[in-house]
């Protein structure tokens, strides 16, 4: 990885490791003219995070992924999200899946966001704090 990679604002791949698909997924989308702002982080969805960590509290990670991924499902373009997985890695993957992987790095970037702007707490239990 190049330390000039493009990373999406406030992320700090602590949860995502890699962005690209998400980053070809919005170049792919503007080219074809087509609006990006459902694969943005939008205020509403700092809310719905903040949100689901109070009503839940201590929340498992790998739980509020899987929430917010699904939370993010219906904002992305399957046939897109394929095409870019297609040019970020040179695989073919089926429609739902890369659907649903793009929204789990949407979802991970919400809660690197989040922690990056003091919105949420990440804990981690076996350190010393």
């Amino acid at each position: 990885m190049s330390s000039d990679e493009e990373l999406p604002f406030f992320a700090d791949k602590s949860i995502v490791g890699d962005y690209s698909p998400l980053i070809k997924y919005w170049k792919i989308l503007r080219k074809k003219g087509i609006p990006v702002e459902d694969a943005l982080l939008a205020p509403r969805d700092f809310t719905y995070l903040k949100e689901q960590v109070e009503i839940q509290q201590k929340i498992n990670l790998a739980v509020i992924l899987e929430q917010l991924t699904n939370y993010f499902l219906n904002r992305i373009r399957c046939d897109v999200a394929k095409e870019a997985y297609r040019e970020a890695y040179s695989v073919e993957l089926s429609e739902e899946d890369t659907c649903r992987r793009l929204a789990k790095i949407l979802a991970g970037w919400l809660i690197e966001a989040s922690k990056n702007t003091g919105v949420i707490k990440l804990t981690y239990p076996w350190r010393k704090e």
